[in-house]
C-alpha cells in the first residue's frame, strides 16, 4: 500500500484514517478535561448526585460556575457524562464514576490523565531536543512528583499487600519480626510510609534526588509520628556515600530504573548494599524490548509517549544513557545479571498491564 500514489488510494481508506485521527484529537483532549475534573474535586462532586444545573454543580464544588459549564460541555458532548435538556441538568452514571473518582481509588483512571498535561508542559523543550539530541531536566517537569505519588497510589499501594508483598515468599514474617528495607529513588514515600505503619519492627530508608520529595516525605513521617522511617537526599548511583554496605535485608526500586543517570551503576549499589541472600524487588514497566513486539500492548501508545517525553530525556539530561520506559524485559534481566544479581524471576499481576516485577537474590 504504501507504494501507491496518495491520489490512487481508495477513497475509504483515507476517511476512515481520518476519522481515526478526529478520534484522536477528541481523546487528546479529553485528557486535559479529565485531568481538571479529577484536580478540581469535580467528578466526586458529581458522584452519586442527582441530574443538576451546572450553576448547582459549581456551587457543590465552590468553583466558578462559567468554567464549569464549559467543562461540562467537553464531558457531555464525549458521552463522560450525560445530559437532560431541561435545565440544562447533568448527570455522571454510576459505571463511569466507576472508573473516574477517589472512591474508586485503583480503578480511578483520571489519575492518570494528568500526564498528559504535565508532559505537554515540556513539549517546547522535546521538540528542542529532536534536533538537538539534548534531555530535558527533571527540573522543568511541574508537578511531576505529585502526579507519580498518585500513580503510586493507583498502581503500587491499592495492590501491595494483597498481590506484591506475597511475590517474595516469607517477606510478611520478616517484616513483621524486623529487618532493614531500603527504597531507592523513593519519591515522596508513599509506599515506604504505609509498610512503616505496617511493620513497626522494621527500619525503612527512602532515598531521592528531589529535595522538594524528601521534604514532602519527612513532613507525612513526621505528622504520622513515625519513628522507623527515615529519608536521604541522594543521587541513587551514590548509594555507597549514603548508606552502609550489606546493611538491608530488602531493597525496592518501583518504576525507578529506566530514567536514572547511570542505571547500572544504581542496581550496582543496590546488589553491594544488600545483606547477602538479601532481596531486590523492582518494579519495571513491561515491554518487549522491540517495537514490533508492543504492537499489541494495551497501553503502548502512552507509554512510549510517557518514555519519549520524559523517562528518556529525564536520563539524557543527567548524562545518562536514555534508556527509556520500554527498554523490555531482556535489556532488564541484561542490566541486573552485569550488576551482580542471577536468581531473577519475573513476575506479571492479572490486574497490572503495565508492569512486570522482578524479584532477585543478591
Amino acid at each position: 500500500m504504501s507504494s501507491v500514489p496518495e491520489s490512487h488510494l481508495p477513497h475509504e481508506t483515507v476517511e476512515a484514517f481520518g476519522n481515526h485521527l478526529v478520534d484522536i484529537l477528541n481523546h487528546g483532549a479529553l485528557c486535559l478535561m479529565l485531568s481538571v475534573g479529577h484536580r478540581t474535586g469535580l467528578f466526586d462532586v458529581m458522584r452519586g448526585r442527582a441530574p443538576s444545573t451546572s450553576n448547582a454543580i459549581a456551587a457543590a464544588a465552590d468553583l466558578d460556575k462559567r468554567y464549569v459549564r464549559e467543562w461540562l460541555g467537553a464531558m457531555a458532548t464525549a458521552g463522560i457524562v450525560t445530559v437532560e435538556p431541561d435545565g440544562p441538568r447533568f448527570v455522571l452514571p454510576p459505571a463511569h464514576a466507576a472508573c473516574l473518582t477517589r472512591a474508586a481509588q485503583a480503578d480511578n483512571l483520571a489519575v492518570f490523565a494528568q500526564y498528559i498535561a504535565v508532559l505537554g508542559a515540556v513539549e517546547d523543550r522535546i521538540v528542542a531536543a529532536f534536533s538537538t539530541g539534548a534531555g530535558v531536566p527533571y527540573a522543568h517537569y511541574a508537578r511531576f512528583h505529585e502526579v507519580m505519588a498518585e500513580d503510586s497510589g493507583q498502581s503500587v499501594l491499592s495492590s501491595l499487600e494483597s498481590d506484591v508483598l506475597p511475590l517474595v515468599p516469607g517477606l510478611t514474617d520478616h517484616l513483621e519480626r524486623g529487618i532493614r528495607v531500603l527504597d531507592v529513588g523513593c519519591g515522596r514515600g508513599r509506599i515506604i510510609h504505609r509498610l512503616a505503619t505496617l511493620y513497626p519492627r522494621s527500619h525503612f530508608t527512602g532515598v531521592d534526588l528531589s529535595t522538594q520529595a524528601i521534604e514532602y516525605a519527612r513532613a507525612e513521617a513526621k505528622a504520622d509520628r513515625l519513628t522507623n522511617i527515615d529519608f536521604v537526599e541522594a543521587d541513587a548511583a551514590a548509594l555507597d556515600r549514603h548508606v552502609e554496605a550489606q546493611a538491608y535485608e530488602l531493597i525496592t526500586t518501583f518504576d525507578a530504573i529506566h530514567d536514572q543517570a547511570d542505571p547500572l551503576a544504581v542496581l550496582q549499589g543496590i546488589h553491594r548494599t544488600l545483606v547477602p541472600e538479601g532481596i531486590y524487588l523492582m518494579q519495571d514497566i513491561r515491554g518487549s524490548g522491540h517495537i514490533h513486539g508492543d504492537l499489541d500492548h494495551p497501553i503502548g501508545p502512552f507509554l512510549y509517549t510517557v518514555s519519549c517525553m520524559h523517562c528518556m530525556p529525564v536520563s539524557l539530561a543527567q548524562g545518562g544513557p536514555g534508556l527509556g520506559a520500554m527498554r523490555g524485559e531482556p535489556r532488564a534481566r541484561e542490566y541486573l545479571e552485569r550488576a551482580g544479581f542471577h536468581d531473577i524471576r519475573v513476575h506479571q499481576l492479572a490486574h497490572d498491564p503495565q508492569n512486570n516485577w522482578y524479584v532477585a537474590t543478591r
